[in-house]
């Protein structure tokens, strides 16, 4: 009996203590995303409208372009650059966001 109530207090906290991987961002569709709504203006990490706000590393660091910081912009727009809200999904945002990091990483 007590063999019996250790393997399910096992599994009980087997399955409490389980949590999920968290779900990497997707680069290939990420790619897309930005080759679709953002290489117009940002072809190869540059800024056709403020050539000094560019998508490279340095300038990204510059003006605190992290993650969530580009996640918000893309999301909400900001001066010349549209608002994707309720033209991407959230996913596609996010996929996009981590794109753009992976290829300042990479420098473009």
């Amino acid at each position: 009996m007590r063999a019996l109530l250790t393997i399910i207090l096992t599994c009980v906290l087997a399955l409490v203590t389980w949590v999920m991987p968290a779900q990497a961002a997707d680069l290939a569709h990420g790619a897309k995303v930005f080759g679709a709504n953002c290489a117009a203006c940002h072809a190869g990490g540059r800024n056709v409208v403020v050539a000094s706000k560019s998508l490279k590393k340095e300038d990204l660091e510059k003006y605190g372009m992290d993650l969530q910081a580009i996640i918000y912009q893309v999301t909400n727009g900001k001066n010349a650059m549209p608002a994707f809200k309720g033209r991407l999904s959230p996913t596609d945002i996010e996929d996009v966001a981590y794109y753009v990091l992976d290829q300042a990483e990479k420098g473009w």
